[in-house]
């Protein structure tokens, strides 16, 4: 899940105490670590990417995501992050189909602390678990890896009943699976940059 570093366009909290464009330039160096990361995988033929954008016209989509070297891109589209989130499950569903892939991790690209063994772990542990949440410093999540058997039948309880963009996501979507025998697990906890303090506390 991406959004394009354009001048005041991006981490508006930031910019704040950095500015716009320092601001968006830290947005592209953290997105560009997230797909290195991710392509160091895939080239391994571990995974496969789809990067999901906001903030740009079909277009510029289809560039900037081919100056990044990946094949397959879409509109993330409107609503809040869940409904973006399961509109992209149903967009990869044919693919994933078609190329047996049970798993779909979605990854944002706010994490400049993101290591190749993040998701090597979590398509280990999703052998074992339903659910795999990356815990973030602001009460979300910095990563959600998702089994075959909460795509195919319980899709709906990872993105309902979530106050996004608050301190409480996590434990929202945690809530939502109380009354299941579906299984999570957490990843290390890791900080999300959003604000000048973030920064100041991965130091």
């Amino acid at each position: 899940m991406a959004k394009w570093h354009g001048f005041g366009r991006c981490k508006t909290r930031l910019s704040k105490d950095i500015g716009k464009s320092n601001s968006a330039k830290v947005q592209r160096v953290m997105t560009n670590h997230t797909i290195s990361v991710a392509k160091s995988l895939q080239k391994i033929k571990i995974i496969d990417i789809s990067i999901a954008i906001t903030g740009l016209g079909k277009k510029n989509c289809r560039r900037w995501s081919k100056e990044l070297g990946i094949k397959k891109f879409n509109l993330q589209g409107k609503g809040c992050l869940g409904e973006r989130m399961k509109r992209q499950i149903f967009i990869n569903k044919k693919f994933c189909t078609q190329n047996k892939i049970k798993n779909i991790i979605f990854i944002g690209t706010d994490l400049p602390d993101l290591c190749h063994l993040d998701i090597l772990n979590t398509i280990n542990e999703l052998k074992q678990n339903d659910l795999i949440l990356g815990p973030s410093n602001d009460g979300g999540y910095w990563l959600i890896g998702l089994s075959e058997r909460i795509l195919s039948k319980h899709l709906n309880l990872p993105f309902i009943k979530i106050s996004w963009s608050k301190e409480n996501v996590l434990q929202n979507t945690i809530d939502n699976f109380a009354t299941t025998d579906l299984k999570y697990k957490f990843l290390d906890k890791k900080i999300d940059i959003d604000t000048i303090i973030d920064i100041e506390n991965r130091k």
